[in-house]
């Protein structure tokens, strides 16, 4: 990884893991993941966070590159998830004089996690708004619950306008991996934060009133030029509101006829005029993605095979994730296939049925079997009403 340059003063001490596979044992990440990291040096040197186990000794061999040969004299802990906090016990270890910055909810956290002699002395609580010098910088908290853990805080530094935002604004992909920003910052946002739009709203507000220079989040690039397409990108998410115009069909098939009838949709709406149509087959796409495309996007087809007098279970999967991570403000539609007994779309619409602000598109379309030219012609009225 080439070397990330934030100021004189600030110093990035975090690493790249292009080993892992899945993050937290479930998102595929075909480009790694980034754990970042940052020192502040001033009067008192201050530690901004940690990083994951499986990097510790390239994120220990930085820091102590970063110190010169200083002592922290502070560790700011944002969040307490593994992937973040695993080298603080080291550090304590390390450096017994430090004193471990964070709020009320971090250090019943931390108990759980580690055993660090002396916590009580070392730990310093702090709540909204306080701040704290370093010398000729100045740390202000933010306290941001559920975002998305509960002892979750972010950090304003007041002198160089910089905003470490924890988890916030992050992304899948090491920080060497040449790609789109929003592709997979949103299907991160979706899958790790999508359920708490009202407490990133509450963040973001107050950010509104903050003079943001950069933005240091704990996974994926510093943001530090056209803050207002990020933050922009946020407020949408965060406000359940679609991203873009089109059709998403999510397709659950058994033996390919569901999946070929949901090719043939794509088609008729295609035809129609709608410009973006996108189809995933349930059972062998990245589910991650799946999920992020369903609230990118307007309108969601469900279509499943039915199975077990139920439905097929990916599409049930599926729509476990978008019950989870709070799916609201959409309008769906519903096909089922059966061959002798179809259930699909009664389970579907259940799921459906306890969504937030979410509009059914009718008809529900039965195909028995395969497509025949009558359930094409239902197929066909359903395409002109998602259009």
């Amino acid at each position: 990884m080439s070397e990330v340059k934030i100021s004189d003063s600030i110093v990035y001490i975090g690493a790249d893991d292009k080993d892992l596979d899945l993050f937290e044992s479930q998102y595929v990440v075909p480009n790694g993941m980034a754990y970042n990291s940052y020192v502040i040096l001033d009067e008192k040197v201050c530690v901004m966070d940690t990083a994951d186990e499986r990097v510790s000794q390239v994120w220990r061999a930085n820091l102590e590159k970063a110190l010169g040969g200083r002592k922290p004299d502070l560790l700011v802990v944002q969040h307490v998830e593994p992937d973040h906090s695993a080298n603080i016990a080291y550090l304590a270890e390390k450096y017994p004089e430090m004193k471990i910055v964070g709020n009320a909810k971090t250090f019943a956290m931390l108990g759980q996690f580690f055993d660090i002699p002396g916590l009580s002395e070392k730990a310093v609580t702090v709540k909204e708004g306080d701040t704290l010098s370093l010398g000729s910088h100045t740390l202000r908290f933010l306290m941001a619950p559920m975002v998305h853990w509960p002892e979750v805080m972010m950090t304003y530094e007041e002198s160089e306008k910089v905003f470490f935002t924890a988890d916030a604004f992050g992304k899948f992909g090491t920080l060497d991996t040449d790609e789109d920003w929003a592709c997979e910052a949103r299907r991160y946002y979706f899958n790790i934060v999508g359920k708490y739009g009202t407490q990133v709203q509450a963040l973001l507000k107050k950010a509104a009133g903050l003079d943001i220079q950069k933005i240091l989040p704990l996974h994926g690039p510093i943001l530090d030029s056209d803050l207002s397409y990020y933050i922009g990108l946020y407020d949408t998410w965060s406000s359940y509101r679609p991203e873009a115009e089109g059709v998403f069909i999510a397709c659950a098939s058994i033996h390919g006829n569901t999946l070929k009838a949901a090719e043939k949709l794509k088609a008729m709406l295609e035809e129609k005029g709608v410009r973006k149509v996108a189809v995933s087959d349930l059972s062998r796409d990245d589910i991650a993605e799946c999920v992020e495309d369903a609230f990118k996007y307007d309108r969601t087809v469900f279509m499943s095979s039915s199975y077990d007098a139920g439905v097929f279970p990916p599409m049930e999967d599926f729509l476990m994730h978008l019950k989870a991570k709070a799916y609201q403000g959409r309008r769906v539609a519903v096909v089922e296939n059966g061959s002798w007994a179809p259930s699909a779309a009664k389970v579907i619409k259940s799921y459906i049925e306890g969504f937030k602000d979410v509009e059914l598109i009718e008809p529900v379309v039965t195909i028995r079997s395969a497509l025949n030219a009558e359930s094409e012609k239902k197929l066909e009225e359903l395409a002109a009403a998602l259009v």
